[in-house]
């Protein structure tokens, strides 16, 4: 497990043996022991992970994703931490770093922000850095389906035009704020949008991300 993938899968952990397995999470319909086991399957279990992309297989997923989510809390908790195994994608680190970076950040704030009386975290400058790179590469699939054009506006000024349209609505926050709002966090990321009132309610009222 490598930087930034490893400190926010330990955190989430962390945060997890905290608040146990039945909170609420950002994710709809998911409880914390929900979201353990996608996590856990993603990783360990690729024979079902295929159910999310084919919907014949679905129920399969679904059947083996509860099966982790019942297990004793500490149990599947221990899963999520210790990670994949050796001969998983997921252990490969260069897979790891592409595809674990952003996941474990955004799952990590799905449950802090789902409890009462959070705040966003002061984060180092070299994972807002981290993560707008990261946003740089997956933006415009992200906000594909944005129904007017998107720029994306970090404090220091720097601006990515991350998805083309004839208006243009400015996000500006953090890049950390900004990733989650372009995976569809928009409702509980401290973002700023700027534009013409009408675009800024339409895309306001578009679901973004996967």
């Amino acid at each position: 497990m490598t930087g930034l993938a490893r400190t926010e899968r330990s955190a989430l952990c962390d945060l997890f043996t905290e608040v146990g397995p039945d909170v609420p999470t950002l994710c709809e319909g998911w409880r914390a022991a929900d979201l353990a086991a996608h996590l856990v399957v993603r990783e360990r279990r690729p024979d079902a992970g295929v159910g999310a992309l084919l919907k014949p297989l679905a129920p399969r997923l679904h059947r083996i994703q509860r099966g982790y989510a019942d297990l004793p809390w500490a149990r599947l908790v221990d899963l999520v931490r210790t990670g994949p195994p050796c001969w998983a994608p997921f252990g490969i680190p260069a897979v790891d770093r592409a595809a674990n970076t952003v996941e474990f950040f955004v799952h990590h704030e799905d449950v802090r922000r789902a409890q009462p009386g959070w705040e966003p975290r002061a984060l180092p400058e070299e994972t807002q850095e981290l993560l707008w790179r990261r946003l740089r590469s997956m933006s415009r699939l992200l906000l594909r389906g944005a129904p007017v054009g998107i720029a994306l506006r970090r404090p220091d000024g720097a601006i990515l035009r991350a998805h083309g349209g004839t208006s243009y609505v400015t996000l500006a926050g953090p890049p950390a704020e900004l990733v989650l709002y372009a995976f569809g966090r928009g409702e509980h990321a401290r973002v700023e949008l700027l534009g013409d009132e009408r675009d800024v309610a339409r895309l306001a009222a578009t679901r973004l991300g996967f």
